[in-house]
């Protein structure tokens, strides 16, 4: 993709020339007018200084007379000198006397502030990574055929119906996200969404350039979360935080693959909301963190940091026809997933086998149901409600239940019953309330294994 940008107007010396002239000129400005005439007056001590050295040689006395004229031609040189040199350091000890302005002094805490984000970034930006997502497509080249052949009709060439073949194939790059490191042996995550093709190529580009091809080894069921490996043993994988401890107005710092274009651009916001529920493409998200930080078109899988460098997100949405309103999968969600893949090169997930649909104050009322939370289990187009040979029909769960506990965890919006059975592993024994046609019951069974 190019972005198309305009280079600044470049200003030369004479062009510097020219503006002072014209800004001295001004009549509105007594101070520039006096410049005017100490720029005039440089000219003429150095004239008159040239002009007294050629006859210097010619009078004995030639040197005492030069002395002053030189002292004054000097200072006014180095005046002019120093402000058309542009060092503002210069420029500010310098001001006319019209032009008094002094910075803001910047306090302690300011500085302070600025620099620990500017450390969590040196540190944590070698630990981002870029994703390329790249496909063998079909190369198509267009041809014309003569509708009139059979009539002996021959057509110049160029001319007929146009026609396309497919004339072998080529990669190219179709897509592309951001990733981050989580261990120390290759294996680094990033959503789902990023690397859903499975007959594509994933490449991996390291913050020094290098390039390293991917495999994705898990693309999670439940959440848009994805671990790819790369065969390295060296890199530096990012602090994993605790989600659980974000409020409102903390700063987050975002750093992706912007656009797919830059890579490793910064961000700096703050925490705008919590436990979000967003609907993506068809797919409820619940849980998320909201935050100012601007996320763009190719920032998603990447890291959300806390001014500790600590990852307590994963980028993964943006809201559209609004500014700077950018959702992130909060890390807790995600810790027992990457402890598995760490550990044993795979997913397993816990399993209960119903389909379901969140109960909020709008279905309660449309169904009238008897309370406005929890996990109405319904059939789909093809799918029933409680799937066969299942842990949920096993423990007798039926369509129309309403799924309110698990383990007496309550069942809302923003903790559905994918993220509580995320707390659990294949073949835990749970409990699990429900009610039904306004009778409350609890069950028991014991996960299976997604």
């Amino acid at each position: 993709m190019t972005i198309f940008v305009q280079r600044g107007n470049r200003c030369d010396f004479g062009q510097k020339i020219k503006i002072l002239t014209k800004t001295m000129l001004n009549r509105k400005n007594i101070s520039n007018k006096l410049a005017f005439g100490f720029l005039i007056l440089t000219l003429f001590f150095a004239g008159l200084s040239f002009s007294a050295n050629a006859s210097a040689k010619n009078l004995d006395f030639g040197e005492n007379l030069l002395l002053p004229v030189r002292n004054i031609s000097e200072k006014i040189n180095s005046f002019f000198k120093n402000f058309f040199a542009g060092d503002s350091k210069n420029r500010e000890n310098l001001a006319l006397p019209g032009n008094q302005a002094s910075p803001l002094p910047v306090p302690e805490r300011v500085l302070d502030y600025e620099e620990q984000i500017v450390k969590v970034v040196e540190k944590s930006a070698p630990s981002a990574v870029s994703i390329v997502v790249s496909k063998d497509l079909p190369v198509l080249e267009q041809y014309f055929t003569n509708p009139f052949e059979d009539f002996g009709i021959e057509l110049p060439q160029g001319f007929g119906v146009p026609q396309y073949r497919q004339k072998g194939t080529e990669k190219r790059e179709i897509g592309g996200g951001t990733g981050f490191v989580v261990s120390a042996n290759g294996l680094i995550v990033t959503n789902k969404h990023v690397v859903s093709d499975a007959q594509a190529d994933y490449t991996v580009i390291l913050n020094d350039g290098k390039k390293l091809t991917a495999k994705v080894i898990v693309r999670d069921p439940s959440f848009d979360l994805a671990v790819l490996k790369v065969e390295r043993n060296d890199l530096v994988p990012l602090p994993l935080g605790d989600s659980s401890k974000l409020k409102l107005g903390k700063t987050v710092i975002a750093i992706g693959n912007a656009l797919g274009e830059f890579k490793n651009t910064v961000s700096v916001g703050v925490v705008s909301g919590l436990n979000r529920s967003v609907e993506v493409d068809n797919e409820l998200m619940t849980d998320l963190i909201q935050s100012d930080a601007a996320i763009n078109k190719g920032n998603s899988g990447g890291p959300l940091l806390n001014l500790s460098g600590e990852v307590v997100g994963i980028n993964t949405a943006m809201a559209l026809g609004a500014e700077n309103i950018g959702f992130a999968i909060p890390i807790n969600q995600l810790k027992k997933t990457i402890e598995q893949v760490e550990k044993n090169g795979s997913l397993k997930l816990a399993y209960l086998g119903v389909k379901y649909q969140l109960v909020t104050p709008d279905l309660q009322k449309s169904k009238k149901l008897s309370v406005d939370y929890g996990a109405l289990i319904v059939s789909g187009d093809n799918d029933p409600g409680v799937v066969p040979n299942s842990p949920a029909e096993n423990a007798g769960l039926k369509e129309g239940d309403i799924i309110l506990e698990i383990n007496g965890e309550k069942i809302a919006r923003d903790k559905s019953l994918a993220s509580i059975l995320r707390n659990y592993s294949p073949e835990d024994r749970v409990s699990v309330k429900i009610i039904r046609d306004g009778r409350e019951m609890t069950l028991q069974t014991t996960l299976g294994e997604r």
